[in-house]
């Protein structure tokens, strides 16, 4: 099912310009490129832009510009948002301004941080370290199991993650949705006074089992440091096996080795939240 509708939207990429470099040197797709792969076909009459908002040199929208989109899509980020430099703030700075117009946020990893922080909560290190890969046994509360963004969404699944900090305090506003064993906020909706909302995720809906492989690889000098695996070559094991599976997704005995079900490897399970964010507040919004 695609949506027809002539949306505009802006794709907030979080990563600074020399940080986006290594990701090109370590073959790991963009993360802007996550979001427009699966959504220039779901959205065959949108236009789709790309704001790199931690470049310094490019200046930020204001005013009229800001409600030219019909909503912004906040991806993932190799930066600490509790960090007083200017890399940080000033996509804070964004997020309020996008508050007070009102337009439509959704956001994973950086983004969930950043519906917190921008609303006045509180983001830490998570005690717990980095979780890595999947995250497991992600489950929806009450709130949750009631939201737009979960419908068609099963109450317990996994997804793909790669984080170290975590929301510790939820906004004013905010209502937490989703947790886990590792990370009690999985998943938070904000509503600001001003009529601005922000959906989103401290997974990635929009990564593919493929792209996750490619992630690990570029990290498994951090995840042999951080004692995951006793050496780079058993990151690389892992890997070969993830890219295998992505390939042929019928492998049952891989799938069962690796514990991944079809709410890893199914695009319409895995990407429900953006699509239902999309379609019950981005839309409604524009005939408002």
């Amino acid at each position: 099912m695609t949506i027809e509708a002539p949306l505009s939207l802006c794709i907030i990429n979080g990563y600074p310009r020399k940080n986006r470099a290594v990701l090109d040197e370590s073959g790991v797709t963009q993360a802007h490129d996550l979001y427009l792969n699966f959504l220039r076909d779901y959205l065959p009459n949108a236009n789709l832009d790309v704001f790199y908002v931690a470049d310094l040199d490019v200046s930020l929208p204001t005013g009229a510009v800001l409600t030219s989109y019909d909503g912004y899509i906040w991806t993932g980020s190799n930066l600490t948002i509790y960090h007083d430099v200017p890399e940080v703030t000033r996509q804070i700075e964004l997020s309020r301004a996008l508050y007070e117009a009102g337009v439509p946020q959704f956001g994973s990893c950086w983004g969930v941080q950043m519906a917190a922080m921008a609303a006045g909560g509180e983001v830490q290190k998570n005690p717990r370290g980095r979780e890595w890969s999947i995250a497991r046994d992600i489950c929806l509360n009450p709130a949750g199991q009631d939201h737009p963004m979960y419908q068609g969404k099963q109450g317990k699944f996994d997804a793909f993650i790669m984080h170290l900090d975590e929301v510790t305090r939820i906004p004013e506003g905010g209502t937490l949705l989703a947790s886990n064993n590792h990370s009690h906020v999985q998943a938070l909706a904000v509503k600001h006074p001003s009529g601005g909302e922000f959906w989103a995720t401290q997974y990635h809906p929009e990564f593919t089992l493929y792209d996750m492989a490619r992630l690990l690889s570029a990290r498994k000098t951090y995840l042999v440091r951080e004692g995951f695996f006793n050496a780079e070559t058993e990151v690389e094991s892992l890997v070969e096996k993830m890219t295998i599976l992505s390939q042929k997704t019928d492998n049952q005995p891989l799938r069962e080795e690796l514990e991944i079900g079809d709410d890893i490897l199914k695009d319409d399970i895995r990407q429900a939240e953006v699509k239902n964010w999309l379609k019950f507040l981005v839309i409604p919004s524009m005939r408002k």
